[in-house]
């Protein structure tokens, strides 16, 4: 159940864990009205991409407030040298892009943990005066606590080598799921953009299969309901689309009487 009367909201990694289908969509525009009207359609949850995007941190301290007063969790993609503030400031979870090799993915565990008493966790510097901790208000013991149990880590295969080290990936404790990023997967491999050629789809599958044989979350791009279809076989249960797209396609299509074709 959402508690309202703390910032962080620890619901994530259950869902994950839950083995339910889940749709979420990232969202690259520094906008909180943009976060409450994807919660507000029903996704279950939702990723500010950090990465492409173009929000810097106060602007996605603000939309992490709209994700927590709307009642969805919230994802925010970034890259490994943001993994902290970005903590701070109540992301549900962290998703890191081009992860390459369980080493990789224990080290991102490390830097999401906090150290825990006798030994173990991690090494996240620990400062209570943030968002995350209710600035003091819900910080010492219970917060750390909370913290490691509650605030997910999403791992990114977007590279023939992660495809080859999926498996292993995928089974570094404190890793709660990983996403393939078809796009970049498909550049990787010398296809531009184009993650429908039959080499990209073979790559797509063998990742998808080895995550979910390893116990863990499979997660990809699905920008349609075919798209979800075509990869939930393979073990896929966690599905994004992309706020841009929707956004810029409905606009066409209002534009051009209905007529519009947007790719990806």
């Amino acid at each position: 159940m959402l508690d309202h009367n703390r910032p962080l909201d620890t619901r994530l990694p259950e869902m994950l864990r839950s083995g339910k289908r889940l749709r979420g969509i990232f969202n690259g525009l520094p906008s909180a009205a943009i976060v409450e009207m994807c919660a507000y359609a029903g996704f279950d949850f939702i990723v500010i991409d950090n990465e492409h995007g173009s929000a810097g941190l106060e602007t996605t301290e603000n939309m992490l407030r709209a994700a927590r007063a709307s009642g969805v969790p919230c994802v925010v993609r970034c890259l490994p040298h943001d993994i902290a503030r970005t903590l701070d400031i109540g992301a549900s979870a962290v998703k890191i892009p081009m992860v390459n090799t369980a080493e990789q993915a224990a080290d991102l565990v490390r830097q999401v943990k906090y150290p825990q008493p006798g030994g173990g966790g991690g090494e996240r510097g620990s400062a209570f005066s943030s968002r995350a901790a209710g600035y003091g208000a819900f910080g010492g013991p219970a917060h750390t606590q909370r913290s490691n149990e509650g605030v997910a880590l999403i791992v990114m295969i977007e590279t023939p080598q992660g495809v080859a080290n999926a498996a292993a990936i995928a089974a570094v404790p404190g890793v709660d799921a990983v996403f393939i990023g078809p796009n970049d997967l498909a550049h990787s491999m010398g296809f531009e953009n184009r993650w429908t050629e039959a080499p990209v789809q073979a790559a797509i599958e063998q990742t998808l299969k080895a995550v979910s044989a390893a116990g863990n979350c499979p997660g990809i791009l699905a920008l349609t309901a075919q798209d979800e279809e075509l990869y939930a076989p393979w073990g896929a249960r966690y599905f994004a689309r992309v706020a841009t797209g929707i956004i810029t396609k409905a606009l066409k299509d209002a534009a051009q009487g209905g007529q519009s074709k947007l790719g990806y």
